[in-house]
């Protein structure tokens, strides 16, 4: 069983929060930056997730790509990384008796990156081929797609990677500019969890990152939320001759802290999460129209969205579609029975609950919280607002959210006309 999460403060300004579990056989180190794709600009969009590659590829103490992987696989664990619209993570998992291997490879990453321009040369084309790679995933391009149909040409619409021509033309001075502003002690969290003891893990952390830069936190950048009253190409159509269509709707969400969030996930579980939700019953069951569908939840600090997806056939897309959009109206006119609510609350609650069994489950809840809120949220103090919700609660949120015509659109394959979408979307 997992303890209280411990937060302390070292004296560069670097939040760190660490999370016993006696129990576990594991520790889980993650650093959180808080940069992201939001914080760029048309020319370096991209960047971010580039410098997340190139951290991987060589420090001082480590010069070579190999002497860091093997520092981390050679104890027994794992390391990657991530990089979002806000954050940039890099985390590694080891026996919990090696915590301090992986304290100090990431701290040695962090801080003594060579960014070799040979290296970065070599890298850059690796990138472009994870673009590549995502664009030709349909169901990948239907998500960039929908994101730019939803918040426009602002950096929050624009995609986390950038894009083959952003890549080419970002500099190693990019990096180095970019890295001095954001990657700094007070724009970061170090959270840590596993069978470990707090004192000596902060202590370790002290000695390992109490050099860092104290710097200032970052800003996220206002998202032009009010659009007036949709971006102008809120639909996006990218036909291509394959077997499925790719569909991609969504609607602009609320932030990480908004009072509604918990009506917000009790809606989206009955709307589109697992095989008893309202999409996956009407439109896989009932009418045999796809194989996958579901919706899906994301809040940034001041914005975010709700979307469903699905992948259909040309002949079935109208239909789909209709289907789909009569759904979130439905959430909008009628209240949520008694005995759906109750069954929703107990998944909703069950399925978080089940998400925290891991010290890396903790090390990502607690890090990525801290730094976006400030503070910790308690488990229990989640299921209490999951369990609070009433209908009127769902009712109330979903008329915020669908009550208009807000929808955005993306369709990647087949495609019926943009004018017929447009009658769909409009209840035409």
């Amino acid at each position: 069983m997992a303890g209280e999460p411990q937060i302390s403060t070292l004296s560069n300004g670097l939040r760190v929060v660490v999370t016993p579990v006696p129990t576990a056989q594991a520790a889980a180190v993650s650093f959180f930056v808080g940069v992201g794709s939001r914080h760029e600009d048309a020319r370096t969009n991209g960047l971010s997730h580039f410098i997340e590659h190139m951290l991987f590829k060589g420090t001082e103490r480590r010069p070579t790509a190999p002497e860091i992987s093997e520092a981390i696989e050679g104890a027994g664990g794992g390391l990657n990384a991530f990089t979002t619209k806000e954050v940039t993570c890099y985390w590694n998992n080891l026996p919990y008796e090696r915590v301090e291997t992986g304290i100090e490879v990431l701290a040695d990453m962090i801080q003594r990156s060579l960014l070799d321009p040979a290296e970065l040369e070599r890298e850059r084309p690796v990138v472009q081929q994870e673009i590549r790679r995502s664009n030709d995933s349909p169901g990948s391009k239907a998500s960039e797609l929908l994101s730019g149909a939803t918040f426009g040409d602002q950096p929050i619409g624009w995609p986390i990677a950038g894009t083959i021509d952003t890549v080419q033309g970002v500099t190693r001075q990019d990096f180095l500019d970019h890295m001095a502003g954001y990657y700094v002690a007070a724009n970061s969290v170090l959270s840590i969890a596993g069978n470990v003891d707090p004192d000596a893990v902060v202590a370790l952390a002290e000695r390992e990152f109490g050099g860092m830069v104290t710097g200032v936190a970052a800003l996220t950048p206002p998202a032009e939320a009010a659009r007036p009253p949709l971006v102008e190409d809120y639909i996006a159509i990218e036909p291509r001759e394959i077997e499925q269509t790719n569909l991609a709707m969504a609607v602009h969400g609320i932030g990480r802290r908004d009072p509604d969030r918990f009506a917000l996930d009790i809606m989206n579980t009955a709307l589109g999460r697992g095989m008893s939700s309202r999409l996956f019953k009407e439109v896989r069951e009932r009418r045999g129209l796809a194989y996958s569908v579901g919706s899906g939840s994301t809040r940034y600090r001041d914005v975010g969205t709700v979307s469903v997806s699905a992948g259909v056939t040309r002949d079935h897309q109208e239909e789909a579609l209709e289907v789909i959009v009569g759904e979130l109206r439905r959430l909008v006119d009628e209240p949520m029975p008694a005995d759906e609510l109750t069954r929703t609350k107990d998944y909703a609650a069950g399925s978080f609950r089940l998400s925290l069994e891991t010290p890396m489950s903790f090390a990502q809840r607690w890090g990525s919280q801290l730094l976006h809120d400030g503070e910790l949220e308690p488990a229990d103090a989640t299921v209490e607002g999951l369990r609070a919700v009433t209908a009127e609660d769902v009712q109330r949120i979903a008329a915020r959210l669908f009550g208009g015509p807000k929808f955005s659109l993306a369709v990647v394959g087949p495609s019926a006309t943009r004018e017929r979408l447009e009658e769909i979307l409009h209840g035409r």
